[in-house]
């Protein structure tokens, strides 16, 4: 994750994010950066559009949201008709307690 937060890091400054500038911004923060990584992670960048990226990860928890609000009113209604189930048979069975006494 370092090497991610790195990059997102030197786009973030409007920098070029290249084999040393990541490596000097892993090295500032700790990391032992390994070569290989470095590399295989700017080669797998090479045609992500980060904006993009950073545009539609922001968008998705907000669309997510809604569904869970929704989720927890159907969870209520249906407890609420449970309870009301549970009523309505405890009702019923002091009814037909009544008839064998």
């Amino acid at each position: 994750m370092e090497y991610i937060y790195g990059a997102l890091l030197l786009h973030s400054a409007g920098k070029e994010i290249d084999e040393e500038n990541l490596k000097k911004v892993l090295t500032d923060a700790g990391v032992a950066a390994d070569d290989a990584r470095l590399k295989s992670l700017l080669e797998s960048m090479k045609n992500v559009n980060i904006e993009e990226v950073l545009k539609n990860a922001a968008a998705a928890p907000v669309a997510a949201a809604p569904a869970k609000e929704e989720k927890k009113e159907e969870k209520k209604k249906e407890e609420k008709k449970e309870e009301k189930k549970d009523e309505s048979d405890s009702d019923a069975m002091a009814g037909l307690s009544s008839l064998f006494g």
